[in-house]
């Protein structure tokens, strides 16, 4: 499948409501940050230099054995995709916002089916990455390092005996390995538990993010937890400090949850309600509203109050609603009022079962 079509669609594997503890853990995401020795970093590289680290990448993966255990990779230039088309894929969550700045020197290698990719020429000239539904840390870290050991026979990664990897920015020395999660929290958030909750994570030396990473807003009670520190630690010992945090949150939000049903359930299913209802029939969605409805629509779900929806269908409509989707679904730009009608009109078609 050509990114062109990964782009014309919404729905993603890690959307899948199949992940475990997928009531809460919506996806997991492992990535490293690699270099090639003998480059500047990408901060430094002329387009010229850029091209060669775009062109060693695509021999790399064109290698039989690194095809045998990983699959097909096809390489794409930023500059290939409209600007729509590369704001598809950060609202897909397959490549960073910073992966469109200077996108001339910039590309993405993509599997078919969306969970193994690389951006090229990022932060650093290679972040290789996994992305699976639910809590599946330990499968994502199995894919990515199955694909890196195989690049790293093909590709000479700057490395040091005393450090590790060594990265363009200082906090990713060491293993290069970041895994987060994506987790929904509504029931911390109503009962107004989780400025103390997230305050106690990142003392613990992780990092708390929005929807779509660093600088942006927990938009649906969405939030992204990932290890801080790559320098000093296993691979595993990450992963693992991920998952246990990931449980003790689990735990702390399911506790939140009951209390809410036992204690607010008029109030719970009220809201609940008229979020399902404004989704069905508004004929005016904001990108903010929508998100706050998901949510609500999201937690109904779980708590077996809705009943007649996936919760796949909510993850695939915070994608399919954001922006960038709306534009290439309507096939010009459209302004934010065009957006939030448009919007509204997919939600109830959606819902109701329609295809648009």
């Amino acid at each position: 499948m050509a990114l062109k079509d990964t782009v014309s669609r919404a729905y993603s594997n890690w959307m899948a409501g199949s992940g475990p503890e997928n009531d809460i853990v919506i996806s997991s995401r492992i990535r490293v940050a690699r270099n090639m020795s003998h480059f500047a970093f990408p901060h430094m590289l002329s387009l010229e230099k850029a091209e060669e680290v775009i062109h060693a990448l695509t021999l790399a993966l064109e290698n039989k054995d690194l095809k045998f255990s990983s699959g097909h990779l096809e390489v794409s230039r930023m500059s290939e995709l409209s600007p729509v088309e590369r704001q598809i894929l950060v609202e897909k969550h397959l490549i960073s916002p910073d992966l469109l700045k200077g996108h001339e020197k910039k590309a993405i290698a993509l599997r078919d089916d969306e969970v193994l990719s690389i951006m090229v020429n990022e932060e650093d000239h290679l972040r290789v990455q996994s992305l699976l539904p639910g809590l599946q840390l330990e499968s994502a870290w199995d894919q990515v390092n199955r694909l890196d050991d195989e690049l790293e026979k093909t590709l000479d990664y700057a490395f040091s005996e005393r450090l590790g990897y060594l990265t363009a920015c200082p906090t990713n020395v060491g293993t290069g390995l970041r895994a987060s999660v994506m987790v929904h929290l509504p029931g911390l958030v109503h009962t107004d538990q989780i400025k103390g909750v997230l305050n106690t994570v990142s003392k613990i030396g992780l990092t708390v993010r929005g929807l779509y990473g660093e600088g942006t807003e927990a938009a649906g009670n969405l939030f992204q937890i990932s290890n801080q520190v790559t320098l000093g630690h296993s691979e595993n010992e990450i992963i693992q400090n991920i998952v246990s945090v990931t449980k003790q949150l689990q735990e702390r939000e399911k506790t939140a949850r009951k209390a809410l049903y036992n204690e607010r359930r008029s109030q719970l299913e009220d809201r609940i309600g008229r979020s399902y209802g404004i989704l069905k029939y508004a004929r005016i969605l904001s990108t903010d509203e929508a998100m706050k409805r998901f949510s609500d629509l999201r937690l109904g779900i779980d708590l077996n109050i809705i009943t007649d929806t996936k919760p796949e269908l909510v993850t695939e409509l915070m994608v399919l609603t954001r922006p960038a989707f709306l534009v290439s679904k309507a096939g010009s730009d459209m302004t934010a009022f065009e957006r939030d009608v448009k919007r509204a009109e997919l939600v109830r078609n959606k819902l109701k079962g329609k295809s648009n």
